[in-house]
């Protein structure tokens, strides 16, 4: 009990502190959030073609690793000095409701709580590794193999591609029910698969 109650604390802790670092970005955060979640059928159309001329960009040029990075620090610094002073004048932050300023509050704390499983499974991760060294490594052998043969066979642009288009499609499929969907059928179609196998055994 003692533990839980410490636990929401600081999870409450965290959120305002990064609620106060985001502030500057609050209409950015919010509007990207729409568009993730898509609140309008045209939004999914909208985001693959951004994401989609970003990456033809990027073919065409061939920019060196360097200068590819480079670039992206740049946005970046940009984005970070002129959101917070034009984001305001935009979208006018005293206009902000309760409904707002609690979605904003609700998607910090998400953030918060996946730091916190990514945190979680990476001590998970070396957990296994002392307790367990043997699964540890041929597990990890396995996966960074898997990974290596798909590299080897797929663009690496376009697996990038894939990797950023469903990164960003997802809230949007999660959010409409279309992963629920598609996991309930493929464990239904197991179920049978499973159900018929015994049958035959019998």
């Amino acid at each position: 009990m003692l533990n839980g109650r410490l636990g929401e604390n600081t999870l409450a802790s965290e959120t305002a502190s990064l609620e106060e670092h985001l502030q500057g970005w609050g209409e950015v955060i919010l509007m990207t959030d729409k568009v993730l979640r898509w609140e309008r059928a045209w939004f999914p159309l909208a985001l693959m073609s951004v994401v989609s001329f970003s990456f033809l960009m990027i073919y065409y040029l061939d920019p060196s690793v360097l200068s590819g990075v480079s670039c992206l620090v740049m946005f970046l610094c940009l984005a970070d000095y002129l959101v917070p002073a034009l984001a305001p004048r935009i979208f006018g932050s005293n206009k902000w409701t309760t409904e707002q300023q609690q979605r904003f509050h609700e998607i910090c704390s998400n953030l918060v709580k996946s730091r916190r499983r990514i945190v979680g499974w990476w001590k998970r991760l070396f957990t296994l590794k002392e307790e367990k060294p043997k699964m540890y490594f041929m597990t990890m052998l396995f996966t960074l193999a898997v990974v290596a043969w798909i590299g080897q066979q797929v663009h690496n642009l376009f697996l990038t591609y894939l990797i950023v288009s469903f990164l960003l499609l997802f809230p949007g499929l999660n959010q409409h029910g279309i992963i629920t969907k598609y996991i309930g059928m493929a464990k239904r179609e197991i179920n049978k698969l499973l159900k018929h196998k015994e049958k035959k055994n019998e």
